[in-house]
């Protein structure tokens, strides 16, 4: 077993749990209740699932979703102690506090600020599209002045839905922006 006295902190630090994949919601939701019951709410700050808001369409729809950033893992804010330490530890579900040899390692502050930043700006923001192509696709555009045109994606907007297509006119390439659903692969 690993002597965590010597690891121990007093002061609340960010660390990330490895979880059951596709669990992530139950798992904290187990473990706030484990806190609440143990009365420990003192030794426990945030518990985050990293993720970010999208906008699926599927059948001519628009639905907004939220996707995780990181599946499998869950950001953590907690005093390590020994009571923190086996309360995290003996949650259904969680692997273990990511770091070497089973030691748990706090995140550096630039990478909370990196993790929590992002999650807070989309929290915000409007949600980004999911678009299905890739820069450098080759595809044909199905709807608009331009419909039967192939042509390469040179750039792609996630919160606008947009796409710029060049294509071939008169022998020229031309930039054309569409909305994705507007075009599909070849």
């Amino acid at each position: 077993m690993v002597d965590l006295a010597s690891e121990f902190s007093d002061e609340m630090q960010w660390y990330v749990l490895k979880v059951q994949t596709n669990r992530e919601r139950t798992i904290r939701e187990a473990l706030l209740k484990k806190i609440r019951l143990q009365g420990l709410e003192e030794y426990f700050g945030e518990i985050v699932i990293p993720s970010e808001k999208v906008v699926d369409t599927r059948s001519g729809k628009a639905r907004e979703s939220e996707r995780k950033l990181y599946p499998g893992y869950i950001m953590i804010q907690l005093v390590l102690n020994d009571d923190t330490w086996y309360l995290v530890r003996d949650t259904s579900g969680v692997g273990d506090f990511a770091g070497s040899g089973g030691r748990p390692i706090p995140m550096e502050p630039h990478e909370v600020d990196r993790m929590l930043g992002k999650v807070e700006e989309e929290s915000g923001a409007a949600p980004k599209v999911r678009i299905p192509f890739s820069r450098g696709d080759m595809v044909k555009i199905t709807d608009g002045a331009f419909e039967s045109f192939e042509g390469k994606i040179e750039e792609i907007d996630d919160h606008s839905g947009k796409v710029s297509v060049l294509i071939e006119v008169f022998g020229r390439s031309t930039p054309v922006e569409l909305d994705y659903w507007q075009v599909e692969s070849v």
